[in-house]
C-alpha cells in the first residue's frame, strides 16, 4: 500500500507550467522513436528470417514462403510488446514517477498469479515446439480439438482458426494435444465411387482416368494439381454396388475444389456413358403357395 501512495503522491505533485512542455516534448520524442524503431526492426525481421531460413527441398515455395512469415509474425509481435514495456517505463521516468515501487508492486503482484500462470507457461513452451518443428503454418488447414479451419494467426500462445462457417476459434497451445494438418507440401483427393454389379470395369476404369485426366489438363484447373485423379482398386463388394477407390494430388489446401468438379464431372461421364451409380436396393422373393 505504501508503494501506491508513493506514485499518486509523486503523480499529483507533477506541475503544469513552463517547464512541463520540455517534459511533453521528450515523450513526444519517445513516442515517435518507438514507432520509427518498431517499422525498422520489423523490416530487419522479416529480411533476417527470409534469409536464415534455408529450405529443405521437400517444400513448394509457397509452403516455405508460408513459414516464413509465420515466423515473422511471431517475431515481430513478441518484440513488439518489448518495445512498448520498455517506452512505457522510459515515459513514466521522463515524467519523473519512480519506476522501483512500480517493478516492486509488479514483482508481488508476479508471485501471486505465478501459481495461475502454469497454463500460460505450458501454453508458451508448447508455442515454441509448435514453431520450431513446423507443424503448420499461417495458412494451414489444420484439424485439432474437434475444431478445424484455416490457421489466421499464431502467437506463442494460442492459434487462430478460421472454420468453412466463418466462425473463429482461438485455441491455447497446451489444448492442441493431436495436430492434423490437412495442406503441407500437398494434399490428395481421396474417393470412393459406387457403380452397379453389372457394369463393365474397364470401362468404368477408361472413364475415370478420362475424367481426371481432362480436369488436369483444364486450364482452370491444372494449376491446383500436382497428379491426376485415376483409377486406383476395386475397393469393396458393398451390399448395392461395387467401391471404387480413386485417388490424386493436388496443391496444399485444393484438395476439395478439385474432389468437387470432379464428381461433377465424373456423374456427367458415368451418365453419357450409361455407367449406373445405384442407390441402395431391397430384392423381395413372393413365395406363392
Amino acid at each position: 500500500m505504501i508503494n501506491y501512495l508513493i506514485i499518486l503522491k509523486e503523480f499529483l505533485s507533477l506541475k503544469i507550467g513552463p517547464e512541463f512542455f520540455p517534459i511533453s516534448f521528450k515523450i513526444i520524442i519517445i513516442i515517435l522513436g518507438v514507432i520509427i524503431f518498431n517499422k525498422i526492426l520489423k523490416k530487419i525481421i522479416e529480411k533476417s528470417v527470409r534469409s536464415m531460413v534455408l529450405s529443405n527441398g521437400f517444400q513448394s515455395p509457397e509452403a516455405e514462403k508460408k513459414r516464413e512469415d509465420t515466423l515473422i509474425n511471431i517475431f515481430t509481435k513478441t518484440i513488439k510488446i518489448v518495445i512498448l514495456i520498455v517506452s512505457f517505463v522510459m515515459i513514466l521516468q521522463t515524467l519523473g514517477i519512480p519506476v522501483g515501487p512500480i517493478l516492486a508492486a509488479a514483482g508481488v503482484v508476479g508471485i501471486a498469479l505465478g501459481f495461475g500462470g502454469q497454463y500460460l507457461i505450458r501454453d508458451i513452451i508448447t508455442g515454441l515446439f509448435i514453431i520450431l518443428e513446423n507443424q503448420y503454418r499461417v495458412g494451414d488447414f489444420i484439424c485439432s480439438n474437434d475444431k478445424n479451419g484455416l490457421v489466421e494467426d499464431i502467437s506463442l500462445r494460442m492459434t487462430t482458426l478460421r472454420d468453412l462457417d466463418g466462425n473463429v476459434h482461438h485455441i491455447p497451445h497446451g489444448e492442441m494435444k493431436i495436430i492434423s494438418n490437412l495442406s503441407k507440401n500437398y494434399s490428395r483427393v481421396n474417393l470412393n465411387i459406387n457403380v452397379g454389379y453389372s457394369s463393365d470395369l474397364e470401362k468404368v476404369k477408361e472413364v475415370i482416368n478420362k475424367v481426371g485426366n481432362d480436369l488436369a489438363e483444364d486450364t482452370i484447373w491444372k494449376n491446383f494439381i500436382n497428379k491426376p485423379i485415376q483409377f486406383l482398386r476395386v475397393n469393396n463388394f458393398v451390399d448395392s454396388s461395387i467401391e471404387i477407390k480413386v485417388l490424386g494430388e493436388t496443391k496444399p489446401g485444393k484438395q476439395w475444389e478439385v474432389a468437387g468438379e470432379f464428381r461433377f464431372r465424373i456423374k456427367k461421364a458415368f451418365d453419357k456413358e450409361g455407367i449406373d451409380i445405384p442407390f441402395p436396393q431391397r430384392v423381395i422373393h413372393q413365395v406363392k403357395n
